[in-house]
C-alpha cells in the first residue's frame, strides 16, 4: 500500500478519536462546573461560556506558532506533540477542584491543540496533487465524524463512569492515538533553511501577494461563522417550530447534527470532483448554494423541515474545507504549508468563537430568523470576495498573450 493512502487510514482514525474527544464533554461541561461549586444561574452560564470558549480563544492565536514550528521539524512531531499535549490536559482535568482550574487547563488545552491541523498538512503534503482533494475531503470526514458523535459519547460516559472518568478515558484514549501516529504514519519531510527563517510577517506578506491564500483564509472563517452561528439558538428555534414536543433536546440535537452527516457523506465526493473539475469551481459553487440554502431555514413549519435543510445544507458544504486545503496546498511552496495551514487553522477557530456570538447577538435584537438572512448575506459577500480574487489570480498567472 502507498504510503499515503496508509496515512490516510490511519490519521482518520486519529482525527475521529481528537475529534470526539475535543466535543465530548459538551453535554456535561454546565454539570461540572455547578460540582465545582458554582451554582448561581447567571455565574454558571458566565463562567460556562468562559471554560468553553478559552479552548478556542488561544487556539486562534497560537496555531501559526505551531504551523511555523512544523515547517522546521515536521508535521509528524507536531501531531506527537500535540497529542501528548492533549492527553496530558485533558486527563489533568479529571483532578480540578475550583473553576478556575478548569478555565485555565482549556487555555492550555487550546495552547497544546493543533493535532487535526498538523494531520491536515502532513496528508496535504504526503498526497499526490492529483489525489489531494479526495484525500483531504476523506480525511475531514474523520473529525466531523468525532465532532457528532462526542457530545452523544460524552453524556453516555458521564452517567456512566463519572465525569471525572470520562477526562482520564480520553486522555487514555489520546494517548493511543498517539501512538499510532508513531508506529505507522510515515513522513517524507525536508526543512528549507530560507522557510524557517520567514518572519510570520513576511509570511503573510509572501502569501498576500499571491492574492488567493488570505482570501481562502477568510472563507474558512466565514464557513466556521455559518456553521455555528445557529448553535445558540437552535433548540430555542426548535421549541418555537415544535411548541408541543416533549423531546425538545432530542430534535434540537438532530438538527444540529444534520449538517454535519451531509458533510460525512458529500466531503470525500466533492473532494474527489475537486480533482477533476477544479477545487476553485467547487468551492464557489458550493459558497453560493449554501446561501442560497440557508434561506428557506427562516421560512420552515416544523423542525422537520429545518433537518431536511440543514442535512441539504451539509451536503452542499462538505466540499468547502476539503477545497480551501487543496488550494492552500498547490499554491503555496510546500516549505511554508505548515504555516498556511496553521494560520487557516486560526481562522477556524476564530469562526468557533465569532459564529456563536454573532447568531445571539442577531437573534437578541431582531430575531430568530434573521440569523439565517445575516449568514447568508455573509456567504453571498464572501463568494463575490473569492470570485474577483480568483479572477485576479488567473489574470497575474495566465497573461494576456
Amino acid at each position: 500500500m502507498e504510503a499515503w493512502r496508509r496515512n490516510l487510514y490511519v490519521l482518520w482514525i486519529t482525527n475521529f478519536i481528537m475529534g470526539s474527544s475535543m466535543s465530548l464533554v459538551i453535554p456535561f461541561l454546565p454539570i461540572y462546573i455547578q460540582q465545582l461549586g458554582i451554582h448561581q444561574l447567571s455565574s454558571l452560564e458566565r463562567w460556562s461560556g468562559l471554560v468553553f470558549s478559552a479552548t478556542f480563544m488561544v487556539s486562534a492565536f497560537v496555531q501559526p506558532l505551531w504551523g511555523r514550528l512544523s515547517d522546521r521539524v515536521g508535521r509528524k512531531v507536531m501531531l506527537i506533540r500535540s497529542g501528548i499535549g492533549m492527553a496530558l490536559v485533558m486527563a489533568s482535568m479529571g483532578f480540578v477542584h475550583h473553576v478556575w482550574q478548569l478555565f485555565a487547563l482549556r487555555g492550555l488545552l487550546g495552547a497544546v491543540a493543533g493535532f487535526i491541523v498538523s494531520a491536515t498538512a502532513l496528508q496535504a503534503t504526503q498526497t499526490p496533487p492529483e489525489q489531494a482533494g479526495r484525500a483531504l475531503g476523506t480525511l475531514q470526514t474523520g473529525a466531523v465524524a468525532g465532532n457528532l458523535i462526542g457530545p452523544f459519547l460524552g453524556g453516555v460516559l458521564a452517567d456512566t463512569i463519572g465525569i471525572r472518568h470520562v477526562f482520564f478515558l480520553t486522555g487514555i484514549l489520546q494517548i493511543l492515538a498517539t501512538l499510532l501516529v508513531i508506529f505507522f504514519v510515515q513522513e517524507n519531510f525536508r526543512p528549507s533553511p530560507a522557510a524557517t527563517r520567514m518572519s510570520d510577517r513576511e509570511f503573510l506578506r509572501k502569501m498576500r501577494q499571491t492574492g488567493i491564500i488570505l482570501p481562502l483564509f477568510v472563507v474558512t472563517l466565514v464557513i466556521q461563522m455559518g456553521y455555528l452561528s445557529i448553535e445558540p439558538i437552535v433548540t430555542i428555534y426548535v421549541r418555537q417550530l415544535e411548541p408541543h414536543a416533549k423531546n425538545i433536546s432530542t430534535l434540537a440535537g438532530a438538527t444540529f447534527a444534520a449538517i454535519g452527516l451531509g458533510n460525512i457523506i458529500s466531503a470525500p465526493r466533492l473532494g474527489k470532483l475537486a480533482d477533476k473539475i477544479g477545487a476553485q469551481r467547487v468551492l464557489l459553487v458550493s459558497l453560493v448554494i449554501a446561501a442560497v440554502l440557508y434561506l428557506p431555514q427562516a421560512y420552515v413549519h416544523n423542525a422537520y423541515q429545518l433537518m431536511v435543510l440543514r442535512l441539504i445544507l451539509g451536503l452542499a458544504v462538505g466540499g468547502l474545507q476539503p477545497s480551501v486545503q487543496a488550494l492552500i496546498r498547490r499554491y503555496t511552496p510546500t516549505s511554508l504549508q505548515g504555516r498556511a495551514f496553521g494560520f487557516n487553522s486560526s481562522f477556524l477557530f476564530a469562526g468557533n468563537l465569532v459564529g456563536p456570538l454573532l447568531g445571539g447577538f442577531v437573534s437578541s435584537i431582531w430575531h430568530i430568523q434573521s440569523v439565517f438572512y445575516v449568514t447568508a448575506i455573509l456567504l453571498f459577500i464572501d463568494a463575490m470576495w473569492l470570485y474577483y480574487a480568483i479572477i485576479r489570480f488567473r489574470s497575474r498567472i495566465l497573461p494576456a498573450s
